[in-house]
């Protein structure tokens, strides 16, 4: 069987070399070839098919060919006298539509063109890809990098499975590719088979392959991973979305990139798009697609679209994707990182395709679904003075305008408030808020640093009226970047700064009569907020995942 530590006495023969010889040249040839095997070691010691930086074209960059081109010579040498011993076409069909082969070359047009065949599967993670477009062939191609004799992971088994049969579905056939048509692709068409047939083992789809292309095989671990994945329920086609957009968000911006989001998820989804109109919101049509029961609603637009949609998933199996755009965008903040903030639209779509589901906590105020965060004082002043003409002139400037004119009145306000069955306890305060959630740029709810959205509790931060505001929300920022300690929950102040966890919270806020809910502005004369302990599940890169 196989061992990545192959290639580390290849490597250390190839040291021992470079060490021993005097001659320049050829000294640096040695060294050349060490660090080339070296690097191969790592990928497989550390399973990072993306050292080899292969692009989503199937193009690998020059720099890293260069690093790696002994390594490719010598797997090239191997593949040609591999292939010229081959006992099985370079290409076959395995069942309707679906085809195996070995790496491609122009010499194979001609048989992709006669089998109809117009999307490629290439799962080499070494290799660069043909230029299609170069050969004039209408190919949809797809790279899912996977080292030679490896396993995929979860996320690329279910990424393929999606792209398949998206094409499959449409009538159009797929070939499935790696070095020899082997291993590797036979893996991604055995779990692909079994995804439609699982009542089927995979001793029984293996038999089927090789019946028909004797050479290929799977080694130990591959099968039982393989064998894992359909005991787990994991070799399933999930690939139904509705995709809900506000089409006013961030300035129109649907109306904008609708075609280019479409275009790299239609190839992994079979989507339903709706649009939200003043009538008809998010809520109403994430109800219309909960009846069909898809495996993800997408919303499209800002935090306000994103809660509409969320009311109708919380409590289901449902997952909920975010393309953010909106002005603040704070929950696709919480979940996803700062990046997010300047994340491209292919990477937003990467990560909805590419995601990993992860239950969150929501909550209720007053009855209604809050994501984030509810305020009175510093925050609901701070959201009614950024109004609509402010956000398109200045974007999240005009939230920071906002709070500044805020805290220049700063209006003091006494409310009641209720910890779960607590005795009440009254304050004196211009700002308080209730997070479930918040980013860190949300300063006025960081009074023990971020708040964790997965932790099934509520914080409450309220600031003293008796210190300067500004000194007040520095120390915010301060705490917003520090490490939170969950151990410690007492309500005495950090220097202006007061904070309290608890799962259910009442306000009596009569005093001012009118708070924001997730940066929308309600009237009450009562607070009564409620966690929701991971009853929503999300989307999020893997990279995003604790």
């Amino acid at each position: 069987m196989f061992n990545p530590n192959y290639y580390l006495l290849v490597t250390a023969f190839f040291v021992f070399l470079s060490v021993m010889t005097s001659a320049v040249y050829f000294k640096l040839a040695w060294a050349w070839f060490a660090l080339s095997f070296f690097a191969v070691s790592l990928a497989y010691l550390l399973n990072k098919p993306t050292i080899f930086r292969k692009r989503s074209n199937g193009t690998v960059p020059i720099y890293i060919r260069w690093v790696f081109m002994p390594f490719l010579w010598s797997t090239q040498l191997y593949n040609s006298w591999a292939r010229s011993t081959d006992t099985v076409p370079a290409l076959q069909k395995i069942d309707e539509g679906l085809y195996l082969a070995r790496r491609l070359f122009p010499s194979d047009i001609h048989d992709i063109k006669n089998e109809n065949i117009s999307a490629v599967l290439d799962v080499t993670a070494e290799f660069s890809s043909m230029n299609w477009i170069a050969f004039q062939a209408d190919i949809d191609y797809l790279n899912i990098p996977i080292l030679d004799h490896s396993v995929p992971s979860d996320t690329q088994i279910q990424r393929a499975l999606n792209w398949i049969h998206t094409h499959r579905k449409t009538g159009r056939s797929v070939v499935v590719h790696c070095a020899l048509g082997r291993g590797r692709s036979v893996f991604m068409m055995a779990a692909y088979l079994l995804s439609q047939n699982p009542t089927s083992s995979p001793a029984e789809v293996m038999n089927k392959v090789r019946a028909i292309r004797q050479t290929a095989r799977l080694n130990k671990r591959q099968f039982k991973h393989l064998t894992q994945a359909l005991d787990d329920k994991r070799l399933v086609v999930r690939n139904t979305a509705w995709l809900i957009a506000n089409p006013v968000s961030g300035r129109r911006q649907w109306e904008e990139d609708q075609e280019t989001i479409l275009r790299y998820l239609s190839a992994y989804f079979d989507i339903t798009v709706k649009t939200t109109t003043p009538k008809i919101n998010g809520t109403v049509l994430a109800k219309e697609a909960v009846e069909t029961s898809p495996d993800m609603v997408i919303a499209c637009g800002g935090d306000g679209t994103i809660t509409e949609v969320a009311a109708a998933l919380v409590g289901t199996h449902i997952k909920l994707g975010i393309i953010p755009f909106g002005t603040a965008n704070a929950l696709s903040h919480v979940l996803c990182g700062t990046l997010s903030k300047v994340a491209s639209l292919e990477t937003m779509c990467l990560n909805l395709i590419d995601g990993c589901e992860q239950r969150i906590d929501t909550a209720t105020c007053n009855g209604e679904l809050m994501l984030l965060l509810t305020g009175v004082g510093f925050e609901q002043q701070m959201i009614e003075k950024a109004d609509r003409s402010k956000k398109n002139t200045s974007g999240q400037l005009a939230y920071l305008q906002g709070l500044w004119e805020a805290i220049g009145q700063n209006e003091v306000h006494e409310f009641t408030v209720q910890l779960n069955d607590d005795e009440p306890f009254t304050i004196k305060t211009p700002s308080l808020t209730i997070a479930n959630a918040a980013p860190i740029t949300t300063l006025l709810a960081q009074g023990k640093g971020v708040p964790n959205i997965m932790d099934g509790k509520l914080d409450l931060t309220w600031l003293d009226p008796e210190r300067m505001q500004i000194l007040n929300l520095a120390e915010l920022a301060l705490l917003g970047m520090g490490d939170r300690n969950e151990d410690s929950d007492t309500p005495e102040g950090n220097n202006g700064v007061f904070h309290r966890t608890a799962q259910r919270v009442t306000v009596d806020i009569s005093q001012v009569g009118h708070y924001v809910v997730d940066g929308e502005e309600r009237q009450a004369d009562k607070l009564e907020v409620v966690v929701k302990p991971q009853s929503l599940s999300v989307v999020v890169p893997e990279s995003a995942l604790g």
